[in-house]
């Protein structure tokens, strides 16, 4: 059965098929991202079934990190010529179909190269599952429906720890992204049946090929830059032949963007203040958001003695604020406008930051974690609704997909640099498992952190608007 077709913002949030396609979209993006946080929580024990060194290991996070982040661009643009919901699909088969080659990798290197092809999936699937929510609701309704998106994610954020830390523990590591197989054929079943088919009728058919190609080589010549300077421990002249080489592809990419017909990135979306803007302080945010993540649940398994389990859960406050607060925010938004809780958000979650950089040896939860994790949470909660949805206002309904893409990209860029740079930048050493380096490391990637959202708070009170109608785009074309 396929969903019949319907037209562009028909659909109320509040009814039987507007839950449907919300829960659709939600499970869609929800797996690459509990994929995400648990691949984090078993990084130790990872390390030593594989024998994986600290490059390795960034590698099992950057592989798939690089992959998405090259190709998020693509799959918006993809879904805009081609159908959103076409190109979701094919993302969600093409995830498992990766999850499963992770599962039985026999090596840390067949296992880095499945991940690296399970990003391709990630990000067909991801852009799409906005772009639905953009194309499909309306008005108020899309305010609530990204606000739910956003908390929705919350139950996948609290499930995946706990799950995560319990396969770990119990099983193996290996039934970590085995779960993504159920999950992934749950989406494809309700998106069939539920979810309508929208396109972009004015896209372009012929692909930004040059952009995509060196995009790709630009992120990858960096992310292995800073990731074998973190194993060599000196800038040698492979690390800076490679650094160098990946600069000079981004500033071609920037310039065959500039030129091309229908660029993946379309310069003329950044002439737009807010959108300019909210992607920039989306770049720092999540930046911060994924080194935050990165070391908090390995360093309370190296130094503070904790078991997996228990490290996966440790983080679970934060994902219930965002599912309680999220929807909330995401309303107060439109109705008071982005800049408050774009400004005022990442500053409390650069206190919680701050918080955790005192994790030590034996670190009691309650007093040492908890009140961090809290603070953390409720500045997360007050953020991201707002951030997304001024990212996707800040473009005209036609762009929907691109804009998706290229928010989504600005993130998992930020992520992918954080895990690259930061191990570096805090001076983990060669090894994820020896306490006694990584305490004191954690302690500098955690006021790194601070400084990159505090960063993200001084840019959206620059440039964001007070009031929400004020981010539509008067002209891009």
């Amino acid at each position: 059965m396929t969903a019949p077709a319907e037209p562009a913002g028909a659909i109320v949030y509040a009814s039987a098929r507007g839950r449907w396609i919300l829960f659709a979209t939600v499970l869609g993006s929800a797996i690459a991202f509990i994929d995400a946080t648990v691949v984090t929580i078993a990084l130790p024990t990872i390390a030593e079934d594989l024998d994986a060194s600290t490059a390795d290991l960034q590698w099992t996070v950057n592989a798939y990190a690089l992959t998405l982040a090259a190709f998020l661009l693509l799959g918006g643009s993809l879904g805009d010529r081609f159908g959103r919901r076409r190109v979701f699909l094919v993302g969600v088969v093409w995830f498992a179909v990766a999850s499963l080659l992770c599962a039985v990798a026999p090596t840390i290197g067949v296992l880095n190269a499945a991940r690296a092809f399970q990003g391709v999936g990630g990000a067909l699937l991801t852009p799409g599952s906005l772009a639905i929510i953009q194309a499909t609701f309306s008005g108020t309704d899309r305010g609530r429906a990204i606000g739910a998106w956003s908390g929705l994610g919350g139950i996948a954020g609290a499930v995946a720890p706990f799950l995560g830390g319990w396969i770990v523990e119990v099983t193996t590591w290996r039934w970590i992204f085995g779960i993504n197989l159920p999950l992934a054929a749950v989406v494809v079943w309700v998106a069939v049946r539920h979810v309508p088919e929208s396109a972009d009728p004015t896209a372009v058919k012929k692909l930004d090929v040059a952009g995509t190609v060196l995009g790709a080589l630009g992120l990858a010549g960096l992310t292995y830059g800073f990731t074998i300077w973190t194993e060599r421990g000196t800038p040698d002249a492979l690390v800076l032949g490679t650094l160098a080489f990946g600069v000079l592809a981004m500033v071609a990419f920037v310039i065959a963007e500039s030129r091309a017909a229908a660029p993946l990135l379309p310069p003329k979306l950044f002439r737009w203040r807010p959108f300019a803007g909210t992607n920039a302080a989306t770049l720092l945010i999540y930046a911060a958001l994924s080194g935050l993540f990165f070391f908090l649940v390995v360093t309370l398994q190296v130094v503070a003695g904790y078991s997996p389990l228990a490290a996966g859960l440790a983080p679970l406050p934060v994902t219930v604020l965002m599912l309680l607060l999220s929807p909330r925010a995401g309303a107060l938004s439109t109705l008071m406008g982005p800049k408050i809780p774009m400004t005022v958000g990442p500053l409390v979650c650069a206190v919680g930051a701050v918080m955790l950089a005192g994790i030590g040896p034996e670190s009691p939860y309650l007093t040492h974690v908890l009140p961090g994790i809290v603070v953390f949470g409720l500045g997360l909660s007050a953020t991201v609704a707002p951030l997304t949805t001024t990212a996707l206002a800040a473009a005209p309904d036609h762009l929907a997909g691109v804009a998706s893409g290229v928010n989504n990209a600005v993130a998992r860029v930020a992520g992918l640099l954080a895990i690259a740079v930061l191990p570096l930048v805090a001076g983990v050493g060669s090894t994820l498992t020896d306490p006694a380096s990584l305490e004191p490391a954690n302690r500098v990637a955690m006021f790194v952190c601070a400084g990159l959202l505090a960063g993200g708070a001084v840019i959206s009170l620059l440039t964001v608007p007070s009031s929400a109608d004020a981010v539509r785009p008067v002209d891009v074309r």
